[in-house]
């Protein structure tokens, strides 16, 4: 059931956005109770649902709509949590100095960290990534030289993964791994339920001199199928301030440094 928070006026995008998030925390929502935070009519917020089912956000019942189980494609990850990402991303850009060689793993924060380099002012840098949506975001940038090494596509992350990927790798350096996440339990380290990527990630933590994982605070306290970091691995965490305090205190215990935002 949704709570008595009303929240009018939002924009097209932010109200979508929320009822993302609504779904996604409560599992299930009615078009009535939406209708009434929102403060609009309940024939726009079925036109909302509409618009997210066809994106693969959520699934539309009798009345309302359900969580979408299993794994979601980029563009509807891009939904979730979109404020706090813009300002992780513009924590972690604030790390970026000339001359340094970064690494960006796929993902919707990393990407959000790739736009917040376009508006930089830097005379060059060097950016590794493995993902089609950040390269295109950089591509037209004159003071990133960018550089791919190609792969096998995972289309719901646009992402390339596989041994050609790991195997060029293998000749680069970097200063600065940005390492997205699925999940991060404190006790554990970073998760991914994809093995290929995961691999892969090994690999650009291998070539860096220190890795920066980026993740909202919905990814903390979770747990997936594949270890990409121990926690040992993390030189730091930038999250947002609704970070559980007990995996905070944890990870800074074991020696990682914690930025929230």
């Amino acid at each position: 059931m949704i709570d008595t928070i009303v929240e009018p006026g939002l924009l097209i995008e932010e109200r979508r956005r929320r009822i993302c998030e609504l779904v996604r925390a409560q599992g299930r929502v009615t078009v009535d109770a939406l209708a009434t935070r929102f403060g609009i009519s309940q024939v726009t917020i079925r036109g909302d649902l509409a618009t997210l089912e066809s994106a693969g956000a959520l699934t539309r019942t009798h009345g309302g709509a359900l969580t979408m189980p299993g794994d979601q494609p980029l563009d509807v990850k891009q939904l979730q949590h979109h404020a706090e990402k813009l300002r992780i991303a513009e924590a972690a850009a604030a790390l970026i100095r000339d001359g340094e060689t970064i690494i960006l793993d796929s993902g919707t924060t990393t990407a959000e960290i790739a736009r917040r380099i376009r508006t930089l002012e830097l005379r060059s840098i060097n950016v590794i990534t493995n993902a089609l949506n950040i390269a295109a975001l950089l591509i037209d940038t004159p003071s990133v030289r960018l550089i791919m090494p190609g792969g096998i596509l995972r289309r719901e992350s646009n992402s390339l993964s596989g041994p050609s990927a790991e195997a060029a790798l293998e000749t680069l350096q970097a200063d600065r791994l940005y390492l997205g996440a699925d999940g991060l339990d404190p006790k554990v380290g970073v998760m991914t339920p994809h093995l290929a990527e995961a691999q892969l990630n090994a690999k650009m933590i291998a070539i860096s001199r220190q890795v920066v994982v980026v993740a909202d605070s919905s990814k903390l306290m979770r747990r997936n199928v594949s270890l990409i970091a121990r926690v040992e691995q993390i030189h730091m965490l930038i999250s947002d301030r609704a970070a559980p305090a007990e995996a905070v205190d944890e990870l800074r215990e074991r020696g990682v440094a914690v930025t929230l935002v």
